[in-house]
């Protein structure tokens, strides 16, 4: 009897998606599922990761017949003998920081990559250190560029391992550089609003007041690396996959409870990327019921603050950090940015050419 054994499941930080190992009396192989609510958009991921028989000379067309997974074939194999079987108790899943790719150790040995780019991806990439040639099952893990895999998997033992230390953790810093940056430029922090939910990572929102003007920023997104950005900008990915977001209100137009009120949209976005598996940029449209009276929903874009190239946050593990004012649009305007691919853009252009800058202040749909 060829019984699948579930060696392991754990599931990411948002619950989203979910890493398996199983393993029967042929083979083990690592997956990453979507959990119900994604099952839609994304298929599974399979890897494998070894056979635990004397490897079949050709494709293994007798298990995928019999919707098994499939032994793989000796010339790919490292060890075309077979190896034994896996230990539950020694294999460690490692989610990326993104939360959109995994990891698998045993022990201190690195077995496998899916990484995140393998969820967009067709065929998906995935990495095993028993394979020494390319397949359909997976890739090598150590030769040429999959070599960078075991770079990036220790550099993310590394990151989870700083932020569950209790000493020498990066939030303090972050945040009082944060701060300190923010004060610089909207004076001082008046007010400080934890909008994690006591749960990992730490964020907050920054209330600032300078010349009548209510400014509000967030801290702590830019801490993880945003999903799906790697896979459509590669090289370049690190430009665009951290943000921190910030809203500015006019006080003459609006009181400090109702500032507050629509600035606790940013709350609801900030999460959004790692709890939708997207990801913000330049000119998105993200709707909100959280919006001034006759609107329907925000853009996001760095342009709209006139002195953006002085307004510089630390860097976070090398990357640089994009700083994205929310400005409340109306329904017209949301159809007319999402008519065309570059319609965010377009509105943006507009919007700017108005007048329209990151200070909220009733204004004429466009």
């Amino acid at each position: 009897m060829n019984e699948s054994i579930v060696l392991a499941e754990v599931s990411n930080e948002n619950q989203t998606l979910v890493a398996v190992v199983q393993q029967d009396s042929r083979t083990a192989y690592f997956y990453i599922y979507p959990t119900e609510e994604f099952s839609e958009r994304f298929q599974v991921r399979a890897c494998w990761l070894r056979n635990l028989v004397v490897a079949p000379l050709q494709e293994d067309l007798a298990a995928l017949k019999a919707g098994l997974p499939p032994t793989l074939q000796a010339e790919y194999c490292r060890n075309p003998e077979g190896d034994t079987p896996l230990d539950p108790e020694r294999l460690t899943v490692i989610w990326a920081e993104s939360d959109d790719g995994a990891a698998l150790w045993y022990d201190d040995e690195l077995l496998a990559v899916i990484p995140g780019l393998s969820l967009y991806s067709e065929p998906a990439v995935c990495y095993s250190a028993g394979c020494v040639k390319e397949n359909p099952l997976a890739y090598p893990l150590g030769v040429d560029s999959a070599q960078d895999q075991y770079i990036l998997a220790e550099n993310t033992r590394q990151f989870w391992y700083s932020w569950q230390r209790e000493e020498g953790n990066p939030w303090p810093q972050m945040r009082s550089d944060y701060q300190a940056c923010y004060g610089q430029h909207f004076g001082p922090a008046v007010k400080y609003y934890a909008i994690d939910q006591g749960k990992w990572p730490p964020m907050a929102i920054t209330q600032h007041e300078c010349d009548g003007i209510y400014y509000f920023l967030t801290i702590g997104c830019s801490i993880r690396p945003m999903p799906w950005v790697e896979g459509l900008f590669n090289d370049e990915a690190p430009s665009y996959r951290r943000m921190e977001m910030g809203i500015a209100i006019d006080g003459q137009y609006m009181t400090e409870d109702d500032a507050v009120q629509m600035a606790s949209a940013l709350a609801g976005f900030a999460h959004a990327p790692w709890a939708q598996i997207t990801w913000f940029g330049e000119c998105h449209i993200l709707v909100s019921e959280v919006v001034p009276a006759g609107y329907t929903g925000y853009v996001l874009s760095s342009s709209f603050y006139p002195d953006s190239e002085s307004l510089v946050l630390s860097k976070q593990y090398g990357d640089p950090v994009n700083i994205f004012w929310a400005h409340p649009i109306f329904e017209t305007e949301r159809e007319l940015a999402q008519i065309a691919p570059e319609g965010g853009h377009e509105l943006v252009k507009r919007m700017r050419e108005q007048g329209v800058n990151h200070i909220f202040r009733p204004r004429q749909p466009l």
